[in-house]
């Protein structure tokens, strides 16, 4: 590991909205075309060039579900491209919206599955195909290109641009998914089979497709009509009664309704096996610490691209919440946590435009002087480069539980248990904010005191830390556990306490204090049906000892000298996911009211059954 020092520069990128909008109309063209796919279906896809037509420019291309607008040759974006450097530096912007969206043609498909082959003259499509029809055409159609296409988007773009890579077109030599949906059973709307409750409003987003071609959104939002959300969901009551507001011509509610398991529905729908093989392009993945809807997509992406491939492939993960990096505020903060100034600014101008120039401008022979990982550390606050990622030097280590709410390296010995009544009616929140968010963001990095001063939330921490501690890598969770019902959710969230004096800063909010802050550094839930598999749940057996393993997402995060470490375990996360019956029920979506019971969970701490939180250290 080597730490990066450097003066974060208060560079004000993101002018005025009117003084950048005039530098894109005093500086780029702009053409639109509706571009035919090989099975007919046409794509609107705007393009943005240079006026100086004295040279040659490469082209960054982002494919889109949430508007290439405005529309209109008239009619400009504020800003181009990933950052405002890039848009300075010349390149030949284009936006397209993918079909059945916008002003596209054809149906709409949420990750569309990936075509695993390729024929001469094959009609199929996926995003893969769309990607390569478009390339094909800009090349011909577009003066001034130099043979050299990018690609780069977030979340959803994100994954149009992973999708992408399988057998991409020659021409296109550098993509960065950004916050990428990798496979949507663990990004977005589930996590590790749990449904991801507090995504339900989105569902609007993404359910219907539109008659054709439109500039205008063809979708209304529901109105909740408060703005508590808590109190919203309770009062909705079992998943069922959501019908009320989504009816089947939302094609997404139904799909999620019908296919609670990971069955091929979903399975297909992952663009992850198919980054396995014969990755041409550089690739560079970004996300963030703290994204709340995609943090499994960009290390999963990784990861496996890196396994598999020997293209140049990198990951950068910062301080950020969904997409922060491609925004400037001067000051980075999730929640109540101060990171510093200008972090976005810094990768943009030192990482992201480095990246793009090299491959699409430069040698692209992939001597960049980039590292293999740059990664944020959030507790040191301070950027890292590892060679690896996870890093090679990290051991793995393990904390157990303990009774009297402790946690330690040392093994167990003799008999311990702890059980906690988990009542549906009455479940834990996620957040000690009264709101109702389309998508959730601030929880990441919340204090967690509210949760563990209830009696359904077990704690366990260690001492005071005498010298720091830097996970830095993967985290497991080994439960062994019991229920006196038949199904149950377990969350596992990893914790670093503030020393009780720590003071506060200036971005705290109203009410706040940082001493003794608990802040969520990682946390995960798994829907304990699919502890042995995700494509095949299973009741648990009342009263029978029940080992429950799952992953939670990678991090990097010193625990001072001075803090403490915590890990707290708990049935019901509300609603950030729904409620689970705790009965079991086939299908969880048409759960009775009555289906909902309480039930006493116990989490064992014993030399013969242990539970320990697996993570990987470094010095």
């Amino acid at each position: 590991m080597k730490k990066l020092t450097f003066a974060f520069l208060l560079l004000v990128l993101i002018q005025p909205l009117s003084f950048a909008q005039s530098y894109v109309q005093d500086n780029y063209e702009k053409k639109e075309y509706q571009i035919p796919m090989r099975d007919g279906v046409k794509l609107h896809t705007v393009v943005y060039s240079p006026k100086d037509t004295s040279q040659d420019y490469p082209v960054v291309m982002q494919r889109t579900p949430y508007s290439a607008g405005p529309y209109g040759e008239d009619k400009f974006k504020p800003a181009l491209g990933p950052s405002e450097k890039m848009m300075r530096d010349g390149y030949i912007f284009v936006y397209q919206d993918v079909r059945g969206r916008w002003m596209s043609e054809g149906d709409y498909d949420n990750m569309r599955p990936t075509v695993p082959f390729r024929k001469e003259g094959m009609t199929e499509i996926d995003e893969s195909t769309d990607t390569y029809d478009t390339i094909e055409w800009l090349l011909e159609n577009v003066d001034n290109n130099n043979g050299r296409f990018g690609q780069w988007g977030i979340s959803y773009p994100g994954f149009y641009s992973a999708a992408s890579l399988p057998f991409a077109h020659e021409a296109l030599k550098a993509v960065s998914p950004q916050a990428p949906i990798g496979d949507f059973y663990f990004d977005d709307f589930h996590h590790n089979g749990a449904y991801f409750l507090s995504y339900w409003l989105a569902t609007t987003v993404f359910g219907y497709q539109h008659d054709g071609p439109t500039d205008k959104a063809w979708y209304e939002m529901v109105d909740p009509g408060t703005k508590d959300g808590y109190q919203f969901f309770m009062d909705m009551g079992p998943l069922k009664n959501a019908d009320k507001y989504y009816k089947e011509d939302n094609f997404f509610w139904t799909q999620l309704k019908e296919n609670p398991d990971y069955n091929e529905f979903w399975q297909e729908r992952s663009i992850i096996p198919h980054l396995k093989e014969d990755i041409k392009p550089a690739v560079m993945v970004v996300g963030g610490w703290f994204d709340a809807e995609d943090l499994y997509g960009p290390l999963e992406i990784y990861k496996t691209i890196e396994k598999h491939n020997d293209n140049y492939n990198t990951i950068v993960m910062g301080p950020w919440s969904h997409g922060d990096w491609a925004r400037e505020r001067g000051v980075q903060t999730v929640s109540n946590v101060y990171f510093g100034d200008s972090i976005s600014t810094w990768y943009q101008e030192n990482i992201e435009s480095k990246f793009f120039h090299h491959f699409l401008k430069g040698d692209a022979d992939g001597q960049t002087d980039l590292p293999e990982a740059y990664m944020f550390d959030t507790g040191k606050k301070e950027w890292f480069t590892f060679d690896t990622w996870p890093p090679s030097e990290a051991e793995q280590v393990s904390y157990y539980f303990h009774a009297n709410e402790k946690t330690s390296r040392d093994k167990p010995t003799g008999e311990g248990k702890e059980t906690f009544t988990s009542d549906p009616n009455k479940p834990v929140p996620y957040s000690q904010d009264i709101k109702l968010n389309f998508t959730p963001r601030k929880y990441m990095a919340d204090d967690q005191r509210f949760a563990a001063r209830r009696p359904d939330v077990l704690v366990f921490e260690t001492e005071v830390l005498d010298e720091d501690v830097t996970m830095a890598g993967e985290i497991f969770a080994n439960l062994m556990v019991s229920i006196t019902g038949t199904d149950a959710d377990w969350v596992v969230k990893l914790v670093d306490v503030y020393p009780a004096d720590t003071p506060n800063h200036d971005h705290v909010q109203d009410g706040m204090q940082m001493g003794n802050y608990h802040q969520m550094v990682r946390s995960e839930v798994i829907r304990g049906r699919y502890r042995e598999s995700f494509s095949d749940p299973k009741p648990f057996i009342p009263e029978e000892v029940t080992e429950v393993k799952f992953q939670l997402q990678d991090v990097l995060h010193t625990f001072k000298k001075g803090h403490k470490i915590q890990f707290q375990v708990q049935s019901t996360w509300f609603p950030l996911i729904d409620r689970n019956p705790q009965k079991y029920v086939d299908n969880i979506f048409k759960a009775e009211e009555e289906d909902f019971i309480k039930a006493d969970h116990t989490v064992y701490f014993s030399e013969e059954h242990p539970s320990y939180i697996q993570v990987q250290v470094i010095k």
